[in-house]
């Protein structure tokens, strides 16, 4: 499968199989966040991997309206080390930086089979008092990912090319 391909493939799923995840394949989606881009290189991306029913419990209460994820083999919440720096435009680099990463988890999980989903409604300080995550680190997203239930996962509705994309100028 090509990356066009798993782009195209790529659903979010909210019903996952009772089915483990090989070590293996959850290495080499892992290691594909590993090796995705950073401003200036800093990898200040963290994963936690949450595989522990009750943990995954008590996550799925911190979202809002999420309680599908606690079904999932596997939840990995990802984390940003929240140094304040900012683009010159004013953004944080770590939410952009994190994001980058969890879509190349987001299409390699479609390689080896696995879905996901964006989870990013959830109560932040929960999730840290849960997970212990110390202060200066962001939590950025939660992502259920395991093997989905088989069923029809239609194609969403996407803008045409054409009125995304300016040529030139707005």
């Amino acid at each position: 499968m090509n990356v066009f391909e798993a782009i195209n493939k790529r659903r979010d799923v909210r019903s996952f199989l009772d089915k483990p995840i090989p070590e293996e394949a959850l290495v080499k989606v892992l290691e594909s966040a590993r090796l995705a881009p950073s401003a200036m290189n800093r990898q200040e991306w963290r994963f936690i991997i949450v595989k522990d029913f009750e943990v995954k419990k008590r996550l799925a209460k911190a979202t809002i309206g999420q309680d599908f994820i606690e079904v999932a083999p596997v939840i990995i919440v990802a984390c940003g080390i929240d140094h304040g720096q900012l683009m010159p435009n004013g953004i944080s680099y770590v939410p952009v930086d994190v994001t980058i990463a969890l879509d190349h988890i987001t299409l390699v999980a479609v390689e080896v089979g696995l879905g996901t989903c964006w989870i990013g409604e959830f109560k932040e300080d929960e999730v840290k008092k849960i997970l212990k995550i110390p202060v200066g680190v962001r939590v950025i997203q939660l992502m259920p990912i395991g093997y989905p239930v088989k069923g029809i996962y239609p194609k969403k509705n996407r803008l045409p090319i054409t009125s995304i994309v300016k040529n030139e100028h707005w």
